[in-house]
This record gives C-alpha cells, structure tokens and sequence, in this order.
C-alpha cells in the first residue's frame, strides 16, 4: 500500500492508497516544532488505528509547500515506516508542462492538483485550492500550465477582518440562510462567504475569457471547497481528495524501479 502525505501551511493531509482506491485519510495540524519521533509514532498510531500493519505500507510520497517540517517528516518516514519516501519536486515526472516564467515558483500542491486534474477531469480546466491560500490554475487540453491566480483564503480573511476591528467577534464559518444579515454574526458570515463566492465566480469568469472561453471545466478542492461551492455555480466539479489522488498518480508516474 501507498502513503501519500501533502503537507500545507494549516494542514498535513495524509492517505493510504490500495492501487488506485483511497482507503483511509486524515488531516492533522502542520506544526513546525513536532520532532521525528512524535511524527513517526503518529503515523504509526493512526494505521493502527485503522487496522493497518505498518508492514502492509511499501510506499511513501509526500508533496510539501512548508520546507520547515520536511526534515523531521523525510526522517520519521525513514525511521518508523523504513522506506525512502518519494518527494515530489525537480526532476520528478508529472506530464504537465508548466508555462510559468519561472516553473520552480509553483508549489508542488498547484502542480499535484494539476495533475490529477488533467489525468481524472481533462484539460482545458481552472482548478481553485481553497486551503490557506486559495489558488486558482488553468491547464489546457493539451496538459500546459498556463499559471494563476493566489488570494487570501477565507479562514484568514476572517481572521485578519476580526484582529483588525473593535466591535466584532469570533464566529463560525457557515453559510447563512440569507445574505441579508439580521444581526452582526449573520452579516460577518454573509460578507465572508456571498463576497468569496463572488471574488471566485469573477476571477473565473476572467479565467476563462484569457483562456479563450469554451467548455472550460472548474474544479474546487481543500478544506473550505464544499462550504463555497454552495454558494456558487461557478463550480462545476467537486473533489475533495484531488491532491491526494495527484499525489497517487504522481507515485505511479514515478515509480521506483525494483
């Protein structure tokens, strides 16, 4: 079996692959002071957990846009699975051409999700990765990397608007009934999620127009994905675990010899 580890600024998400089908997946905060051993022995607990033998993992790939854990990360791996895990980077295979002026600038997650978007979905597509920062990349048919867009991804923004005031208080992030707020929660959660959704369905709609127009398809993945794509019709596929099956894509692509 496949472990595939995408770690983001907020989150490690992680997965155990059985060939192509997702058997298990977890998400766990990114802490930059966990050591090797807390790592390793977490991962350890969660296959247990799961009724997974450590034995039964032959395989590890891991795609990371925080350089800071990747040491403690790479050597729990090493230490507690006893494999040499696969780092998705320079010089790995992908199939994608990237169109960037300078291609090593794009995180290896916007690369990840290109991927799988190209070998599940097909090109031409915008895939938005709602995450810390909510990223938007167009691939065409022929699997170019066109490049994209990077905002503020709505769980900061919500931050930033309730450090930067007096009056207004901590809330949940959740879709309101009405985009009329009937009191200040209401309204702070109205103006959150009806004012992302717009900024997604804009810069969509000007994606596209650059992209030449056409049966474009958009993708939306990460942690906040479903809350926005209820609000919205500018999403057309949804796909909670699009990194982690790049990432398994990337494996196969990639596959150590034997």
């Amino acid at each position: 079996m496949l472990i595939v580890i995408d770690v983001g600024n907020t989150n490690i998400v992680t997965g155990v692959f059985e060939g192509s089908e997702l058997l298990k997946s977890w998400r766990l905060s990114t802490d930059y002071s966990r050591s090797a051993d807390e790592t390793g022995m977490f991962l350890v607990q969660l296959l247990s957990y799961n009724g997974l033998a450590v034995d039964s993992i032959s395989d590890v790939i891991i795609s990371s846009v925080v350089p800071q854990v990747m040491f403690s990360l790479e050597r729990a791996v090493r230490r507690y699975l006893k494999i040499k895990p696969v780092i998705v980077g320079p010089g790995i295979k992908t199939g994608i051409n990237i169109k960037y002026d300078n291609p090593k600038e794009v995180g290896a997650d916007r690369i990840v999700n290109a991927v799988a978007a190209d070998a599940l979905y097909g090109g031409p597509a915008i895939i938005i990765d709602f995450g810390t920062a909510t990223t938007f990349c167009a691939i065409t048919k022929a699997a170019d990397y066109l490049g994209g867009v990077i905002c503020p991804g709505i769980k900061i923004s919500l931050e930033a608007l309730i450090e930067r005031t007096a009056k207004l208080p901590k809330i949940e992030l959740e879709r309101p009934e009405r985009v009329i707020g009937k009191n200040t929660v209401s309204s702070m959660q109205s103006g959150m999620i009806y004012g992302y959704a717009g900024m997604i369905e804009n810069i969509v709609r000007l994606m596209k127009a650059e992209m030449g127009g056409g049966d474009i398809k958009v993708i939306a993945t990460g942690g906040t994905a479903s809350m926005i794509s209820e609000a919205t019709n500018a999403i057309d596929i949804l796909d909670s675990h699009l990194t982690l099956k790049g990432l398994q894509i990337l494996y196969d692509k990639n596959r150590p010899a034997q």
